[in-house]
This record gives structure tokens, sequence and C-alpha cells, in this order.
């Protein structure tokens, strides 16, 4: 009698195991997340679902993310079918008692972090605590204006969804909805970009600067073979 079905499935010959090809590696940007204590994600050109995406899987990995400019994130299609589907899903609710849920949240940045929470396991202590490493914003409040901030090629509009197509912004859909604060963080975010502006001159300045005054200074020739031997020739 053949009792090969009998085995584990799980269980493969040593043949089998070693034909089989190696799992997929991580991309540069997740690697290069991963080792990061705190990551500043700016969300403007970024696609929703790509972006929601990659954010659910490095949250689940362990990687604090912060995600700034919300209402900048893009969409594929028109706000006309956006404005459809949010209308749609405004519809849903508990019959005998709307307020059990579920919740129809207005600002972007509460659209965006549900998105994620599709993405997550959130029902379980594991999902739980990967939503608690993301925290998302609108515009870019202090300290994180000061941080550097990162995007992801693989999410980015400009190169995943081709130039005809339409697409619209998550800010322009939850003003429609009711969401109050879009001139408000426009104007902020106005007030940030001079801010940002001058101290970006400035530390250009400060750098031309500095490369000029090192053109100048002389160094002893034996200053210059403890340099060498440094790696610094």
């Amino acid at each position: 009698l053949n009792r090969s079905w009998l085995k584990p499935f799980w269980l493969k010959p040593a043949s089998v195991q070693d034909s089989t090809p190696a799992p997929p590696q991580r991309s540069a940007f997740a690697a290069a997340m991963s080792f990061a204590k705190q990551i500043v994600v700016d969300c403007r050109g970024h696609l929703l679902g790509r972006l929601s995406s990659i954010i659910a899987k490095e949250l689940l990995n362990g990687q604090q993310v912060v995600l700034v400019r919300s209402e900048d994130v893009n969409m594929s299609g028109s706000l006309y079918r956006a404005k459809l589907k949010y209308a749609n899903f405004k519809r849903k609710k508990t019959n005998s008692n709307p307020r059990h849920g579920p919740f129809h949240q207005r600002a972007p940045s509460k659209i965006l972090w549900r998105t994620i929470r599709g993405m997550v396991p959130h029902k379980t202590a594991r999902g739980a605590a990967a939503l608690d490493r993301l925290k998302c914003f609108e515009g870019i409040p202090h300290p994180f204006d000061r941080k550097k901030r990162m995007v992801i090629p693989a999410a980015l509009k400009v190169l995943r969804l081709r130039p005809e197509r339409k697409f619209c912004k998550l800010g322009d859909l939850s003003n429609l909805f009711g969401w109050k604060h879009q001139e408000l963080i426009s104007r902020l975010e106005g007030q940030r970009k001079v801010k940002s502006e001058a101290f970006h001159k400035k530390k250009v300045a400060t750098q031309r600067s500095q490369k000029a005054t090192a053109k100048k200074v002389k160094v002893s020739a034996e200053d210059q073979k403890v340099l060498e031997g440094a790696g610094f020739a």
C-alpha cells in the first residue's frame, strides 16, 4: 500500500527542499526602514492604496511610522468617482443603532489611518500593537517639520499611474464630506514653507562657507600623513 499521503504535507524530501526558491528579499526602502527608530513619511504625491499596504507591512514588522501631509495623498480616478464611492460607504450603518458603527471618518489623517487598519489584523494583540506604532497628521506639525522626511518610490503616483489617467486628492474629498480645516492647514503649510525655505538657504550658505574655508586651510606634511593613514586624504 502507498502510505505517502499519511506523511505531514509540510515535510518534503531534501531534494525538493533544496530546489525551492529562496523567499523574496525586501526592497531597499523596507530594509532601511527597519533599522531606524522612527520614520517620517511625506504622503504628498503617493497613491492611497499602495502607500497603505507598504506602511501596514512595516508596522507589522515593528517599525514606528509617522505620516505627514495626509491631505495631499492621491487617489486614482476622478473626484466625482471618489465622491460616489464615499457616499456609498456612508450608507453602511448598524440598522438598529447607528451609533454602534461603522464610523465614517472625515479628516484625511483618519481616512488614511482607517485604510491602513483594514490591512492589519487589528483585532489581535499583534495587530493592535502595530497600529499603536502609527501616527497620521494633516500638514507637518512640530517636531516633525524639523526631521528628515522620506518618500516611498513604489507608491508614488508619477511612477505608478499613467499620465493621462485621472486622479484626485484625499483632502478635496474630505472637504466635500464635512472636513472643515482645509483652509487652516493650507495657511499653516504656507507659513511652514516660508520658514523651511529660509532655513534651507542658511544651511546652503553655511555649507559653502565651510567648503571654502577647508580649501584655504594648509596642512603640514606630518598631519597629511596622519590623515592619509586614517583615510581622509
